[in-house]
């Protein structure tokens, strides 16, 4: 059946038994298709009937339906003309696993981040009244994203302007790891009550019923509802922000969901739709397990088990071991995840140490912030946050981290490329906006020994620190119980070289350390320093260096506007310094996805790029002496 719909105007004919076998032939395609790819598999299964039912009942692309990133939206994919090339999600090349507009009419919103939708959303329909055009706006948004403060934003002033617009709130109970806070204990007290939305609809019945209605008996029974409404659920929040409320509806049941979708529909008024999904919905692992089902690589679809078991730790592994033997050692250490305990491997923390381990929800903002009030009271706190999500918080960094000048530690996992995820997750940013920043000091290790080192380091210091660290196993060094000193802002010069000096960040360094060696083969003296350190700069090294080699390359996998190539230049500068100096690392673009090995190619990170790179320019010199 999935090979006859061509777009969700073939939906139309279907009645609902059909949906429902097409709703299953839709999740074996999910399921076989991530177990090769890897994906957001968990929320997308749950979306299942609600994603049939929506383009059912509207009429897109006319009408703007618009998803809060892209983890539910797997089936839109498939009924909007892509189910030949679903095969290639989050490949080379392929179709995204987000929305992306230009591969798709039906893709009006791009979202990799959470809780974007609603504020998009609005944006639409008040465009669309002004220009008094008649299609409808429907956001869907996920009960994690509502944890998000930005997503408030929006609805106190969807509920303000009245503009017609059907949120949906998709909720399951979880965003990437179960949801924490109150509201979604509120959220519980909704799908706890059923007998409310009943009641709501018998006495809305009953008025329709009634042919005149005088304003006595109308105030009467309009009083009548607030009553059931009191009775039954002591408030909604949804009613009181001006949305008529929907709810809550069984997200797996089509007919159900086509009933209330089509009456939100005729509805000239914001109106929430609270629709009850299962995450990991038809796939008993994921529904067993839906935390590891979020977005796991390639899997066993009998088992549900991992195909590739890595040898080595993450560095995501090593720093929460860290961060735990450094919990032992310092009391007042308290660590801080935004819904992303599992991602960063926080949950270690939270084992040891519950009542030091704080999971605020989709909320990167009151995170930072949180973060500043622990360390203005004496606490330590740890913040671990990926590089794209620290981007949501950079306001709170600067005012409320760096202008007071508190000693907050933010562990910045998945800094660099990160593959599949692809352009709205790549961690190449968050060294030029955090060393913009006074007081922020930045360090990166080249492995897991030094990640250890700098996380114990930055914890002694009286200031904020980042100390980044990329996704995936590290380099396989052995870790002991000796944890080596680093001295604070130091850099190491691994090797001297006079023709060429590599200065690298990172990892990337064993790159740089590959390439001299070829290099040298070649007839070239090439040197190697591990920077550590971006804020503050090893400023004496790098002096010396230049004192000793006739040219440096700094290297990063980061964007070259504003990265660490562009620190030592401006340090170069400021110094007067007359060797040539010239920076490798990502272009001014978004870096789609792909595997990160075909991007450092690319840009010419590798050792026989670095090779490339040094022998062209050193090449291009001894032609113009």
């Amino acid at each position: 059946m999935l090979d006859r719909i061509a777009s969700p105007k073939n939906l139309k004919s279907l009645n609902t038994a059909e949906l429902a076998t097409l709703a299953e032939e839709i999740r074996r395609t999910i399921i076989e298709t991530t177990a090769e790819t890897g994906g957001h598999i968990g929320a997308s299964l749950g979306a299942v009937e609600l994603t049939l039912a929506m383009h059912r009942v509207y009429d897109a692309p006319n009408d703007k339906l618009v998803w809060d990133i892209g983890h539910q939206a797997y089936a839109h994919k498939l009924i909007t003309g892509r189910q030949n090339q679903f095969s290639s999600l989050r490949q080379l090349g392929g179709i995204s696993g987000f929305l992306k507009r230009q591969e798709s009419e039906y893709d009006v919103w791009e979202g990799g981040h959470g809780a974007t939708s609603l504020s998009g959303a609005l944006g639409m329909a008040v465009a669309r009244d002004l220009k008094r055009e008649p299609h409808r706006v429907i956001a869907v948004i996920g009960d994690g994203a509502l944890t998000a403060g930005m997503a408030w934003e929006a609805l106190n002033q969807i509920g303000h302007l009245k503009s017609p617009m059907v949120v949906v709130v998709n909720d399951n109970s979880m965003s990437i790891a179960p949801n924490v806070g109150s509201f979604s204990r509120y959220l519980t007290e909704l799908r706890s009550a059923p007998g409310y939305a009943r009641l709501k609809q018998e006495v809305e019945t009953l008025l329709e019923s009634v042919p005149v209605l005088g304003g006595s008996l109308r105030r009467s029974i309009e009083r009548l509802k607030d009553l059931v409404h009191f009775a039954v659920l002591p408030q909604n929040i949804f009613e009181a922000l001006g949305f008529e409320y929907f709810g809550p509806i069984d997200g797996h049941d089509l007919n159900a969901l086509i009933h209330v979708l089509t009456n939100a529909r005729s509805i000239q008024a914001p109106v929430v739709v609270h629709v009850i999904t299962q995450k990991g919905r038809g796939y008993l692992p994921a529904e067993s397990k839906p935390e590891q089902f979020h977005g796991p690589g390639p899997f066993d679809i009998a088992s549900g088990n991992p195909r590739v078991h890595a040898d080595t730790p993450s560095y995501s592994q090593v720093a929460a071991d860290t961060l735990v033997w450094l919990g032992q050692r310092h009391p007042e250490l308290v660590a801080i995840t935004a819904a992303m305990g599992d991602g960063t491997k926080l949950d270690r923390f939270a084992q040891v140490f519950p009542d030091r381990f704080y999971d605020v929800g989709m909320a990167e903002q009151h995170s930072a912030t949180f973060a500043a009030g622990l360390a203005a009271s004496g606490m330590r706190p740890v913040f671990a946050v990926y590089s794209t999500f620290l981007q949501r918080a950079y306001d709170q960094v600067i005012h409320d981290i760096c202008h007071q000048n508190l000693p907050v530690l933010l562990a910045v996992d998945r800094a660099g490329l990160v593959g599949a995820d692809g352009a709205t997750h790549q961690g190449i940013y968050d060294i030029s906006f955090l060393r913009a920043v006074p007081h922020m000091e930045i360090a990166m290790g080249k492995n897991e020994a030094e990640l250890r080192s700098l996380l114990v380091g930055a914890v002694e210091r009286p200031g904020p620190v980042a100390v980044r660290y990329p996704r995936g196993s590290g380099q396989g060094i052995p870790l002991d119980d000796h944890i080596e000193d680093i001295p604070w802002g130091h850099a190491e010069w691994i090797r001297h070289g006079e023709d060429v000096t590599l200065v690298g960040l990172g990892p990337i360094v064993y790159a740089a350390l590959s390439a001299a060696v070829m290099l040298e083969q070649r007839g070239f003296s090439v040197g190697v320093v591990n920077a550590r350190f971006v804020e503050p700069l090893d400023t004496q090294t790098l002096l010396e260096v230049s004192q000793h080699t006739k040219a440096i390359l700094t290297l990063e996998e980061h964007t070259l506007s504003g990265g660490f190539g562009s620190r030592v230049l401006e340090w170069a500068a400021e110094a007067g310094i007359t060797v040539p100096i010239r920076i490798g690392g990502i272009p001014n673009e978004f870096v789609d996805q792909g595997p990160p090995a075909h991007f450092l190619e690319r840009f010419r990170l590798t050792p026989e790029g670095i090779c490339r790179r040094v022998e062209e320019w050193l090449a291009r010199g001894s032609e113009e002496a």
